[in-house]
């Protein structure tokens, strides 16, 4: 299909959507079995793709518009190739407006000026896996809960209680009101294999190459995953990843 179709289509679908993107099977199947949000319409491939039919069994009543495109369709409207055939859009995800009650929530964990969508994503999906009750995202110096991380996240960042905080700052202080103890993942704490963690609490983990906010630095409990060196360090998201498994783990047996 040339450029001039592919824009004929596009036109002719009424692109200018309101709502955001969610793209990728994973991300466009959890969408539809979390009914947190309204799915305005789906665009796919025609050969359909083979998670077509599940997908349409997962449809809600209410009418939707279906469009059937070009890959190259989708691939211009998401600035991707990586939508493995489908995308939908949804109304804006639904954030928390009310902070977290400890006696509700008490696993949480919090994300500190990560900037890389994959990783935000990757440590949602590891967020979800280990139980954690909520996950605190900060506007300032971040990474936004786009289409991109919501595909990292297998989808997963759908289910999961996702509070926007200003600043990492206010974020500290509203988690101190609430009562919870603050654990923050840095390359100088307490090994955290050894660590008798607290509930309800919430885990901080840091951005990738800066770490923990200097402004928040002795806001709580510093814990370190161990290491071969000190000269090394883990790539976030599996840093996260394996300290949420750590920190469920131990409170499980509490």
């Amino acid at each position: 299909m040339g450029v001039y179709a592919i824009i004929q289509v596009m036109k002719n679908n009424n692109t200018k959507q309101m709502g955001e993107q969610v793209f990728g099977v994973h991300s466009v199947t959890e969408l539809l079995t979390a009914k947190r949000r309204k799915v305005i319409s789906i665009y796919t491939t025609k050969p359909v793709i083979k998670a077509w039919p599940a997908i349409e069994k997962l449809l809600p009543k209410y009418p939707i518009n279906i469009q059937y495109v070009a890959r190259e369709v989708i691939t211009k409207m998401t600035g991707t190739t990586d939508h493995q055939g489908i995308l939908a859009w949804a109304q804006p995800y639904p954030y928390r407006k009310q902070f977290f009650d400890k006696k509700t929530a008490p696993f949480l964990v919090m994300l500190d000026g990560i900037q890389d969508v994959r990783n935000l994503g990757a440590i949602l999906r590891s967020a979800y896996c280990t139980g954690a009750d909520g996950v605190i995202l900060t506007k300032k110096n971040s990474a936004l809960l786009n289409a991109a991380a919501h595909k990292a996240s297998a989808g997963l960042a759908e289910h999961l209680q996702v509070y926007l905080a200003a600043s990492a700052e206010s974020a500290v202080q509203e988690l101190a009101s609430a009562g919870y103890t603050i654990y923050l993942a840095t390359l100088t704490g307490e090994n955290a294999t050894n660590c008798a963690f607290e509930r309800p609490l919430c885990v901080v983990v840091g951005g990738e190459g800066i770490g923990i906010s200097k402004t928040i630095y002795h806001a709580g409990t510093q814990i370190t995953l161990p290491q071969r060196t000190t000269d090394i360090s883990y790539n976030v998201s599996v840093a996260a990843g394996i300290l949420l498994f750590l920190v469920s783990t131990k409170i499980k047996s509490v």
